[in-house]
């Protein structure tokens, strides 16, 4: 399963970016996800990074990575084979890595009514 999650996630960025993250790690334990990725700035990011313009990449990836929210969700979703509820995402430059995380459902932090008025997508969808 954590194979799965980790080869999915680089696949994505790998897609998306061009190339993937050079390393990369997954945890699972009870409602949580952890997925932690090395490496993968591309030549324009690592530029602007030498330049001092590193708050633009960072703010570049968040916003790349709060558009892949969903197809992230569903590599998730297809190995553990639970719903995705949360999705956080975050980076740093040095040394440079990327962690996404990941809430699932069922868990006790979140009340069945909460769940039930944001009307959350079924794994099946």
């Amino acid at each position: 399963m954590l194979t799965a999650i980790s080869d999915g996630m680089v696949a994505l960025l790998k897609e998306f970016y061009g190339h993937g993250p050079t390393r990369t790690k997954s945890y699972y334990a009870d409602d949580l996800v952890v997925c932690v990725l090395r490496g993968g700035f591309s030549r324009v990011e690592q530029t602007l990074l030498e330049g001092g313009r590193g708050a633009a990449v960072i703010e570049q990836r968040m916003a790349f990575q709060d558009l892949m929210r969903g197809r992230f969700e569903e590599v998730i979703e297809r190995a553990t084979g639970r719903r995705v509820i949360g999705f956080m995402s975050g980076n740093q430059q040095h040394p440079d890595m990327m962690c996404e995380v990941f809430i699932l459902a069922p868990t006790d932090l979140v009340d069945h009514a909460e769940l039930a008025a944001g009307a959350p997508r079924s794994f099946a969808d």
